[in-house]
């Protein structure tokens, strides 16, 4: 066992359910059950989330917004909180755990007790801005790692790799005007959610992607915009949305991503992290939808994480 590789997930992720939609429990069952039968499950430590604080939650949303979020869930009967975002009993303890997921993540990497780790939760969280919940999220589970990493006073700087098939416009909203927080998002061009896609500010590398396009497509500009960037950036701790609905087989996406390009940018973003991050990474389930496609990507992204040497 890898003792500087940790998953971190909770059962209750699975709490938070709507009929027919998308983002539904079975996707990270899919996840986990993958990962028990590959073994990769018996070469990492599993940690148990627990559910974030609001005075955690407060560092990257208003506490307006989550009181209302509070108050928002049903007894019983599913509700919208906006088009394409809903809450059912139990989305409040789900979307919490998912928070404090990555809250614990953050803290156990900078602490010294792991090295890599990957937050197998859900609801997703890359959408949620400062104060809107959208696409499926309530809160912004990676920018909130990421804002407490930048309360330690060992960090000055931070990154976050986003490659789902959607724009990241929560976290762009979030630290748009934060240039120690250089964010890196991939996405495919004329898609959801058709905000901040032109934003335009030296840490922000937003990198659409043609319909259609290619993983090979995808590493030659990855080599060309953000590696260059990242070395540049010089960060102190790397974090990874990992999306995974860029995969050819995705209901909702149109690029034509495999796993091994998911290998691929995960062992690029290793590199980075041995060299200027000593070795820190937490990453994050955000978007995938075919469960297949999903858990043998996870797969892919947690082995690599796991097998690539540690410096």
């Amino acid at each position: 066992m890898n003792d500087l590789t940790r998953l971190y997930t909770h059962p209750d992720c699975e709490l938070h359910e709507m009929p027919r939609h998308p983002e539904r429990p079975d996707r990270l069952r899919s996840v986990m059950s993958r990962l028990t039968a590959s073994g990769i499950i018996s070469e990492t430590s599993v940690v148990l989330a627990e559910e974030v604080s609001d005075s955690i939650l407060s560092k990257v949303h208003p506490r307006t917004y989550i009181e209302s979020i509070n108050k928002s869930e049903p007894d019983s009967a599913v509700i919208k909180v906006e088009t394409d975002t809903y809450m059912s009993r139990g989305s409040l303890r789900a979307s919490k755990l998912a928070a404090g997921a990555c809250a614990a993540a953050t803290r156990d990497v900078l602490s010294g007790d792991a090295r890599r780790v990957f937050c197998a939760v859900r609801p997703p969280g890359h959408h949620a801005e400062v104060a809107a919940a959208m696409g499926f999220c309530l809160f912004n589970n990676i920018a909130l790692a990421a804002e407490l990493a930048l309360k330690d006073e060992s960090i000055s700087r931070v990154a976050i790799v986003d490659f789902d098939v959607h724009h990241c416009n929560g976290t762009v909203d979030i630290f748009k005007d934060r240039p120690e927080v250089l964010v890196c998002s991939s996405f495919q061009e004329h898609f959801y959610p058709h905000r901040y896609l032109d934003f335009t500010n030296p840490h922000i590398l937003n990198m659409s992607l043609e319909k259609d396009a290619t993983g090979d497509q995808f590493r030659a500009r990855v080599e060309t915009e953000w590696l260059p960037a990242l070395e540049n950036h010089k960060p102190d701790i790397l974090f990874i949305s990992a999306g995974f609905d860029a995969h050819a087989e995705d209901p909702l996406g149109e690029l034509r991503f495999v796993e091994s390009d998911y290998g691929w940018i995960t062992s690029q973003l290793i590199s980075i992290a041995e060299r200027f991050c000593q070795g820190r990474i937490v990453s994050t389930l955000e978007g995938g939808y075919n469960l297949d496609a999903l858990a043998r990507s996870v797969e892919t992204h947690m082995g690599t994480l796991i097998r690539d040497p540690l410096a």
